[in-house]
This record gives C-alpha cells, structure tokens and sequence, in this order.
C-alpha cells in the first residue's frame, strides 16, 4: 500500500499535538490562590508560549508543504521522521530553558534544537521537491527561501551568543518566531514573487 499525504499529514499532526500536550503538562499549578503564586511560573509559561508559537509555524508550514507535495517516497518519509525527531525534543528543551532561568547551556541547546529542526524542514522540503521532479511546485515555490536561511544563519548566532548574553539569544528566538508568525503563503500561491 503507498503512503498517502494524508495518512503522513494525520501521522504528522498527531505528534506535533502530543508535543503540545507534553509542554502543557510541564506547566506546574502553583501552591497558592493570589497573583503572587504565578510570579515563579513566568520563566516557565514565557518558554511554553515561546515553543507553542514555534510547534504552530510548523504545523502551518508544514501542512502547506504536503499539500503542495505531488508524491509520497520512502525519503519523503524518513525526512518527515527526521524533522519530528527535532521537533520532539522542543518540550525537553523548552522545560530546561524555563525551569533553570534561562541559564547560559539551556538557552544554547534550545538554538540548537530550532536549528537542527529548521535544518530538518529544510531536509524534507528539498526531498519532497526532488520527489516531484524539475517541475517541482514547491521548488517554485520557494525559490530562493530568504526566510530559511535568514533563519538558520540568526539561530547559529544565537548559540553562542547564549554564553555572552542570553538575552540577545531569547531575543533572536523571538524574532525569528515573529518573521514566521505571519503564514509561509509562497506554498499557498506559487506563482507570487519569490521571497
């Protein structure tokens, strides 16, 4: 039986909600019924909603991607594995980063995490392009893909940057998270501009 977008579309969506779960559960209810019992929650819930931003730009791109997609190959497959194994270690990272006070290594290894998740996007973006051949849709598509590599060079610069000041790394983070905030339409409307 051949592998539809659909079923790995469906496999898909289903960890990445697993992966939600598992962050939402890491949020611990305070002992305390005032404002002031939130207070030690902030790290914590300002790396959640950090992480649920960068779960949702994927999802998003994600779910463009395969619709754009013509065919499902096994490499198809093994790149999709590959970017979910990146993408599962986001709660893992996310809990350190929160729960050590945005310490210098955690806030490090989470750039690690979004780089080599972004590497991994990038991964099966360009396998499925080679799945659907020179007249690929989403190598059209995407051209040159300005925003993914402005990505992956801002993401290296914040890990070490991590170990200098891990406040212009939180910020990268961030702003990296708001330049994908707005959905990638280049999948949307292929025959746009490139980017």
């Amino acid at each position: 039986m051949i592998m539809t977008k659909g079923r790995l579309e469906a496999f898909s969506d289903g960890v990445l909600a697993i992966l939600i779960t598992i962050m939402v559960l890491e949020l611990k209810v305070p002992h305390g019924t005032d404002i002031h019992a939130l207070v030690p929650l902030c790290g914590v819930f300002a790396s959640y909603v950090l992480s649920f931003v960068y779960l949702g730009i994927y999802w998003n791109n994600h779910h463009h991607l395969l619709h754009a997609a013509g065919r499902v190959t096994g490499g198809v497959l093994w790149a999709n594995l590959h970017l979910l194994f990146w993408l599962s270690l986001i709660p893992f990272s996310t809990a350190w980063m929160g729960e050590n006070g945005y310490a210098q290594l955690p806030v490090a290894c989470y750039g690690v995490d979004l780089l080599l998740s972004g590497v991994a996007y990038l991964i099966l973006q360009t396998t499925i392009a080679a799945a659907d051949g020179p007249s690929s849709r989403i190598r059209q598509a995407v051209g040159r893909d300005v925003k993914g590599k402005l990505s992956a060079v801002l993401y290296t610069l914040a890990i070490p940057l991590a170990f200098v000041r891990t406040w212009v790394s939180e910020a990268i983070y961030v702003g990296v998270a708001l330049m994908w905030l707005v959905p990638d339409r280049r999948l949307e409307a292929p025959g746009e501009p490139k980017r």
